[in-house]
């Protein structure tokens, strides 16, 4: 959450969006700008505050204002990532009020991300799959990157404790056997909670599952308030059966749906076991290829109230016309 005087709010990307099944949607866009995509300074008191919050979007910065940091990923209508834009190709709005722009940033800074691996009993015949695509998220990552893993049935469980090393995940989940029922929404409430030891100030989960919740003490309105509380974005790899029986696993994808769309991920639905691979690398690559904005709110006010923010764009001549995925809002600090 954005906290006083110390303050990175990590609002982050993707809307709702089904996964292209065109061989192009991995490639990343990238336009010819006039000049080369830079980090601009926050023209606010102290150069060195401003030049490290420019180049440095995970650090910790005390300061006497709150900076709103808003990771953005921009797409062209095949759903391709797009890469190159500038600051000026970009208008922040805060509750319909537009803001002033302090800083711009297009670095692949490390992400803290938590994995969210469905172990029930529906995932046996899936499992050495999702595995496979859960290696192929850890291995096209920032190699800074830390990870968790939470794996869940009737109850979930931390896996792995933050770590960098992709061959401790895989030796872990090698040892790991489906059974049981489903606690969805009590895995994604753990893992939520786990994130606030992050060592990173941006944070995503990846949920990897392959139907609706029957087994979780905690409600879908707790989880999403918590969600919605958090800094933290949220993608989800559907691997649902093609005829859903119970009501739990027809409102599975409705609800992880909702759950991402919320936080400005998005969830990919498997149509085919072969996609799976390709969506844990497109997963990966919108982490990796962010804009990260950077405005100090008008409304100072320290009230605790919902905040919407919009992010608006205007490509350059030529382009087609590009969607931008972010975050809705955020909880405004309290006294």
């Amino acid at each position: 959450m954005l906290a006083v005087l110390a303050v990175c709010l990590a609002l982050t990307v993707a809307a709702h969006r089904a996964f292209a099944q065109d061989d192009t949607v991995n490639q990343v866009h990238t336009p010819a700008p006039s000049t080369p995509p830079s980090v601009q300074p926050i023209p606010q008191t102290g150069a060195e505050v401003a030049a490290t919050a420019a180049s440095h979007p995970n650090a910790r910065i005390r300061v006497d204002v709150n900076l709103v940091l808003v990771p953005v990923t921009v797409t062209d209508p095949l759903d391709r990532l797009v890469t190159g834009l500038e600051k000026q190709n970009f208008a922040v709005f805060e509750n319909n009020a537009q803001q002033q722009i302090r800083s711009f940033s297009v670095e692949d800074t490390p992400i803290t991300v938590g994995i969210v691996f469905d172990l029930s009993g529906s995932m046996t015949s899936k499992y050495v799959k999702a595995r496979q695509a859960l290696s192929e998220l850890l291995r096209t990552s920032n190699p800074q990157d830390e990870f968790f893993v939470v794996g869940f049935n009737d109850r979930p469980v931390v896996l792995v404790d933050y770590t960098s090393s992709v061959d401790d995940i895989e030796a872990r989940m090698m040892t790991a056997r489906p059974d049981n029922r489903t606690a969805l929404l009590d895995a994604i409430y753990l893992a939520i909670n786990k994130l606030k030891q992050a060592k990173y100030e941006r944070k995503a989960l990846v949920i990897i599952s392959d139907g609706g919740d029957n087994r979780s003490r905690y409600t879908e309105g707790e989880v999403r308030n918590t969600v919605r509380e958090s800094d933290t974005q949220l993608y989800a790899i559907g691997i649902f059966d093609q005829y859903a029986v119970t009501p739990e696993e027809q409102n599975g994808p409705l609800l992880l749906n909702e759950l991402c769309g919320a936080t400005g991920g998005q969830m990919f639905r498997v149509n085919e076991m072969g996609d799976l691979g390709d969506i844990a690398t497109r997963i990966s690559a919108e982490l990796r290829n962010q804009y990260v904005i950077g405005f100090r709110p008008s409304d100072a006010k320290h009230d605790g109230k919902w905040r919407k923010v919009k992010v608006r764009i205007a490509p350059p001549k030529g382009l087609p016309p590009l969607t931008v995925h972010a975050r809705e809002g955020y909880y405004a600090p309290a006294d």
